[in-house]
C-alpha cells in the first residue's frame, strides 16, 4: 500500500482527547439550545400572553376626511372631486362612475370608505385594468383624495369609519384575527399567497386601514360586515402590535412562522454536529 493510501486510511485527531471531549460537550449543548430556540416557538403571541403584556399602541388617524365640513365646503370638495375623476377615473370607471365593462367597475354604492382605502393607500389608478391594487405611493395629494372620496360618497354606500384602537382589547383581537385573518395573512399579519393573489402583509397598515377593509373587502378579501365596532377596534389594536411584536420565544427570523423558524434553528445545530462529529474523529485503520 502506498504511503498516500496509508496516509488517507490512517487520520490522526486534529486536538488532543481532553480538549477533544470538552469541545464535544460544548457544541453539543450548542446545537441543541439553538434547536430548542427556533422550535420552542410558537408563531405568535398567545391570547393569555397578549392579555397580561402591557403594549404601548401607535394610534393611527381615526378619520379619512377629519371633521365634518359644512355644506358649502361639501359642494366645493365634490365638485373639485367630480373634476378629478373625469380626469383620471372615468376611463375605467366611466364619466357617470357606472363603470366601464372589461376595464373597471361601477362606484355607485360603494361609499367614500372604499374611495378613501383604495386612493389613500395608492391602490388606485391602476397601471392597467385587471391588475391586482397593491399599495404604494399616491399619485393624489392629501386634499385630493379628500375630494375624490368625497365625490364618490356622493354617489351613496357606507361613510369613512371610525376606529379607536386605543379602546380595543388586544387579546380579543388575537383571537378575532387568528380566527378571520391569520388564513390568509399569517398570524403575525406577514401576508401570503393565494391563487391567483398576493395577500399583503400588514406592517404598513394604519387601524383605519384595517377598519375600511373590513368594511370593504378590497379585492378578494370578503366583506365582514358582523364585526361590531368594538370587535374591529379590537382588531385593529392587535394588527398595529403586530408591527413590533414580542419574540418570546427566541429569534423572530421575520416573524414568518415557527416551521421555517424551525428548520432554520436545527440545519445550524445539525451543522454545529457534523462540526464536532469532525473535530472528535479518533485515528482509523482498515
Amino acid at each position: 500500500m502506498s504511503g498516500l493510501a496509508r496516509r488517507v486510511l490512517r487520520r490522526r485527531a486534529l486536538l488532543p482527547r481532553p480538549l477533544r471531549a470538552l469541545l464535544a460537550v460544548s457544541l453539543l449543548g450548542g446545537a441543541i439550545a439553538i434547536g430548542a430556540l427556533g422550535s420552542g416557538r410558537d408563531g405568535g403571541a398567545t391570547a393569555a400572553s397578549l392579555g397580561a403584556t402591557e403594549i404601548t399602541v401607535t394610534i393611527g388617524a381615526t378619520g379619512g376626511s377629519g371633521p365634518e365640513p359644512g355644506p358649502a365646503a361639501r359642494e366645493g370638495t365634490e365638485s373639485s372631486g367630480r373634476r378629478l375623476f373625469v380626469q383620471g377615473c372615468s376611463s375605467c370607471h366611466g364619466y357617470d362612475a357606472q363603470g366601464v365593462p372589461g376595464a373597471g367597475p361601477s362606484l355607485v354604492g360603494v361609499g367614500a370608505a372604499a374611495a378613501d382605502f383604495y386612493l389613500r393607500t395608492g391602490r388606485m389608478p391602476l397601471a392597467a385594468p385587471g391588475d391586482q391594487p397593491l399599495r404604494g405611493p399616491s399619485p393624489y395629494t392629501p386634499a385630493q383624495v379628500h375630494a375624490l372620496t368625497d365625490y364618490v360618497g356622493s354617489l351613496g354606500g357606507p361613510p369613512v369609519p371610525q376606529v379607536h384602537p386605543e379602546d380595543g382589547d388586544l387579546a380579543e383581537g388575537w383571537k378575532l384575527f387568528a380566527g378571520h385573518c391569520a388564513g390568509c395573512h399569517q398570524i403575525v399579519a406577514q401576508g401570503g399567497m393565494l391563487p391567483g393573489a398576493v395577500v399583503p402583509g400588514l406592517s404598513d397598515s394604519s387601524p383605519l386601514d384595517v377598519a375600511e377593509a373590513v368594511r370593504v373587502g378590497p379585492y378578494v378579501m370578503p366583506v365582514f360586515d358582523h364585526l361590531t365596532p368594538a370587535e374591529i377596534d379590537d382588531v385593529a389594536r392587535y394588527v398595529d402590535y403586530t408591527h413590533h411584536p414580542e419574540d418570546r420565544g427566541g429569534w423572530g427570523l421575520g416573524n414568518v412562522g415557527p416551521i421555517p423558524e424551525g428548520m432554520v434553528a436545527w440545519l445550524l445545530a445539525g451543522a454545529a454536529l457534523v462540526f464536532a462529529i469532525r473535530l472528535i474523529g479518533e485515528r482509523t485503520t482498515r
